[in-house]
């Protein structure tokens, strides 16, 4: 689906038991489209044993490994819900759907049938080139080294 721009998580996958959508941005699909040319399984990100995906703490030793800290991948999607609430106009609704939380609210929930699926691609794309922004100054988001397989 990468020519629609869209990867799709099955709901046997999500914690809600329901399909999430996600629009991918341009800096994703550089990201697939690298991986793609250096396939070696049918896995995007390959394991280190041959026909297996990397293990679920992979991302996070990377992280661990790159920035020399204690992170968690919850961690990641808490520093989006903020950057969107601090630093955007994007509407509540939108970040929430953009991490598939549910809605509480039982009777919003009952009417509430889209995914605002448009709107959250433009907030995928502002998070993207916060995140590829690099600045110098201290307290700014910096850019972390791409690393290549080899």
């Amino acid at each position: 689906m990468l020519d629609q721009r869209l990867w799709i998580i099955p709901a046997s996958r999500m914690k809600g038991r329901r399909e999430h959508r996600v629009p991918l941005t341009t800096a994703a699909l550089a990201v697939l489209r690298d991986m793609l040319a250096t396939r070696q399984s049918d896995y995007v990100f390959p394991g280190a044993y041959s026909g297996k995906a990397i293990g679920k703490n992979t991302p996070r030793g990377l992280v661990r490994q790159l920035i020399g800290r204690r992170v968690t991948v919850h961690g990641f999607r808490s520093s989006f819900r903020d950057w969107a609430a601090e630093r955007t106009t994007f509407a509540r609704e939108v970040a929430e759907m953009a991490l598939a939380h549910a809605i509480p609210d039982a009777v919003e929930a009952a009417y509430r049938r889209g995914d605002l699926f448009d709107k959250r691609r433009k907030l995928m794309d502002a998070w993207a080139a916060y995140c590829t922004k690099v600045e110098t100054d201290a307290g700014k988001v910096v850019a972390l080294a791409r690393v290549r397989p080899q």
